[in-house]
């Protein structure tokens, strides 16, 4: 199975000398949530290694799983965060300044999810278009009245759309093109659909934080890519595309926002862009140190968390977990964090209520079993929702229970 599904290449520039610098083990896909009739039946488990190429520079993982094991039926849904909806609308806002963008001007969004983007352009008076492989969000979304293509999105897609709806003055792609494995093909599309005036907006979490950040529950098999500026820049322009602008967000863990364009449009270049560039020389990611020194920092931390946990157990005290997240499933299976260790996981999200996390096999409740239950603990694996989780369980907090947040570092508030 290993071979089977090993990356030979760069993605992006095809340099076979790829170092592998973390290996996090094998484990299910990281959305795969279980019934409780699944428990009993073999789980399908794949490496899950990141590796950087030592001539582009792309962090990438070693073995990439087909897309239709993960994403036709997708189960994360943002309009379930404030946060997330609040930044989508500020996003909107933003880009449509940005590309000057009028009423009825078409805005299409890569990985539409259930529309809670488009929503906000289509207000707006813009004609909107998604598209997004998982059949049950892009069903959900159209009976919200965002017209949504349940497709991968492709050159051969991106030309049917010209066709029938013209080019795009604004394409965007929220945590998205991180989950394409061929890259070349989906910029090619974004050319294909673009307006020559248009803009291209792309975000992604951002390497540098993440590997500042001990971000490694980041890294997962539908997160195919981990992008620093350096080899995007080198993605658009071999699409003669280029980034005209980048701009910091906060959102799960640190983002980057990236503005493209076509090369002969109007738009100029902001000095961002090549601070950024600059700040990741200074930070030697294009050598091999802070990879490994991030490995091993990771290390530590699993050791620290692991160590906690046990303590607190020992102690005869009762610890759930927070958030039925991709992330939280990475990290309980990294850590080998069972039902023995946490009594249950709550989640706001009604689909994984009733189910179990994949690998760990930890039951998923809903959120109000905690003021109910009022565990000592709670750990924190959405931890990308810190502020707004406990502004939330002001509640949980001053009757007493506290949060353990596994990133950065294993803390306790």
């Amino acid at each position: 199975m290993s071979r089977k599904y090993l990356q030979s290449s760069c993605r992006i520039c095809s340099n076979t000398t790829l170092h592998s610098f973390l290996d996090l083990g094998s484990m299910p896909i990281p959305n795969g949530f279980l019934t409780k009739e699944q428990l009993s039946q073999k789980e399908n488990k794949y490496p899950l290694k990141a590796c950087v190429c030592t001539s582009c520079w792309l962090v990438q993982l070693t073995h990439v799983i087909p897309a239709e094991i993960m994403f036709r039926n997708y189960v994360y849904i943002p309009s379930t965060s404030t946060t997330m909806v609040q930044h989508f609308e500020s996003l909107s806002i933003e880009s449509s300044k940005k590309a000057y963008l009028r009423k009825n001007n078409l805005v299409v969004d890569i990985g539409s999810n259930d529309g809670t983007l488009l929503s906000n352009y289509k207000k707006n008076g813009a004609r909107i278009l998604g598209v997004d492989p998982a059949q049950n969000l892009a069903k959900k979304a159209n009976a919200q009245g965002i017209p949504t293509l349940a497709h991968y999105f492709t050159k051969e897609l991106a030309s049917a759309i010209v066709a029938e709806h013209g080019r795009a003055k604004i394409i965007t792609a929220t945590n998205v093109i991180a989950h394409i494995d061929n890259l070349h093909d989906a910029i090619d599309g974004v050319r294909t659909l673009l307006h020559p005036n248009g803009l291209f907006v792309m975000e992604a979490p951002y390497l540098v934080d993440l590997i500042d950040n001990n971000e490694f529950d980041t890294i997962y098999h539908e997160h195919l890519s981990y992008f620093a500026v350096h080899p995007l820049q080198k993605l658009f322009n071999m699409h003669n595309l280029h980034i005209i602008d980048i701009i910091k967000q906060p959102v799960h863990g640190g983002t980057i926002r990236v503005y493209v364009s076509p090369i002969d449009s109007n738009y100029s270049v902001h000095p961002r862009v090549e601070n950024f560039i600059t700040e990741e020389k200074v930070k030697q990611f294009h050598t091999l140190a802070p990879y490994r020194d991030f490995a091993s920092r990771v290390k530590n931390m699993k050791k620290d968390l692991i160590l906690l946990l046990k303590r607190i157990k020992q102690e005869g005290k009762f610890i759930v977990g927070y958030g039925a997240s991709a992330k939280g499933n990475v990290l309980e299976n990294y850590c080998a964090i069972n039902s023995d260790i946490l009594n249950y996981i709550v989640d706001s999200t009604p689909y994984k209520q009733g189910k179990y996390t994949p690998g760990t096999h930890i039951r998923i409740c809903s959120e109000e079993k905690l003021l109910k239950d009022r565990p000592d603990y709670a750990l924190l694996t959405s931890w990308n929702f810190t502020e707004e989780i406990l502004e939330k369980n002001k509640k949980y907090r001053e009757g007493g229970g506290q949060f353990i947040i596994p990133v950065p570092g294993v803390r306790i508030v």
